[in-house]
């Protein structure tokens, strides 16, 4: 019998590969370039997603049952283009919400304490002037966090802060009255007025693009810090780095940009109080092993015509079982 196909567009953990391996072919792309990926697209029976599709990629994949992103953001995935084509979606919410909460963690410790200038420091220069900046560093016990974004993530970092550091919480998202408990919901404008800090945990919408603007920026406290493991296009980043260098804010960690990789020329790598990572807030051992066998499971069941667990077009199903009803039947435990 034929066995189906699984397109990767990059590597996952070896636990989902073998999982994969013991049904299908599994081919992993050898690079992300759109007719790269429209090429292996074309006899795929499921795509298991890392990097940006092509718009028109299930226009051409006649044979797909379906589509998992390998986290949470759908931004990669044009979501609408297959939900008109009947093609079901499925991502994996809260499986790497840990690892990213726990990184927006180190992140506020590290803007307080201030450790990778005072390491730096005494590296370059002497033990005194590393003492001195440690004296200026400040404490997250009692201070006032904004989240941007109570979904899994922002409810984790809310409830570590809450209970952990006794932080008042400040929370902003579409539905106000369904924030935790001990957070207190607020529009946007006040959320940036109040916070000494800001972590966005926020997906990338219409209504979130460009929510941290200009002028919010300017509504903040010019000690304020920020740490944003969202999407790039969620702030301004000429608008933040202008307020960094002008020290009209305290500080940023910034895990995601607006161009990924992160250019060479970006104005953020001239700032010394901003702290870069490589979109790699959710990258963990344990979350990857999680990522990896959660997401071939979900690509198995759309191959054995099964709903995913994470659906998250549901109102394709009938017309996709109308759609595959000629194509060949697998069955695999």
């Amino acid at each position: 019998m034929t066995r189906p196909k699984v397109l990767l567009t990059n590597p996952i953990g070896r636990e989902g590969i073998e999982l994969l391996q013991s049904v299908a072919d599994v081919v992993i792309a050898p690079d992300v370039k759109p007719q790269t990926l429209l090429d292996g697209a074309r006899d795929a029976d499921a795509i298991l997603v890392r990097a940006n599709l092509p718009p028109n990629i299930f226009e051409m994949a006649t044979r797909l049952r379906g589509v998992v992103r390998y986290a949470v953001g759908l931004d990669m995935i044009p979501v609408e283009t297959a939900t008109a084509n009947a093609i079901p979606v499925a991502n994996m919410p809260g499986v790497n919400a840990e690892s990213v909460a726990e990184y927006v963690i180190s992140a506020l410790l590290l803007l307080t304490r201030r450790m990778h200038l005072i390491n730096h420091t005494l590296r370059t220069k002497d033990w005194n002037s590393a003492r001195a900046l440690g004296e200026k560093s400040t404490e997250l016990m009692g201070r006032t966090l904004g989240v941007i974004g109570l979904g899994n993530i922002g409810s984790r970092v809310a409830e570590i802060c809450h209970a952990g550091f006794r932080m008042k919480l400040l929370g902003h998202q579409r539905r106000l009255n369904a924030v935790p408990t001990f957070v207190k919901g607020v529009d946007i404008d006040t959320l940036c007025r109040e916070s000494d800090f800001i972590a966005m945990c926020c997906p990338l919408t219409d209504a979130t693009r460009n929510l941290l603007n200009k002028d919010r920026i300017a509504l903040m406290k010019s000690t304020a810090g920020i740490v944003n493991v969202s999407r790039g296009p969620v702030w301004d980043e000429m608008a933040i780095a202008a307020a960094l260098r002008e020290e009209r804010l305290g500080g940023a960690v910034c895990d995601v940009y607006a161009e990924q990789p992160l250019r060479r020329d970006h104005p953020f790598l001239a700032l010394d109080n901003m702290v870069l990572t490589a979109h790699m807030g959710g990258l963990t051992q344990e979350s990857m092993r999680r990522l990896s066998i959660g997401s071939a499971q979900e690509v198995l069941r759309l191959l054995r015509n099964e709903k995913p667990v994470n659906f998250v077009n549901p109102q394709v199903w009938e017309k996709h079982l109308q759609r595959i009803r000629n194509f060949p039947v697998y069955q695999f435990s």
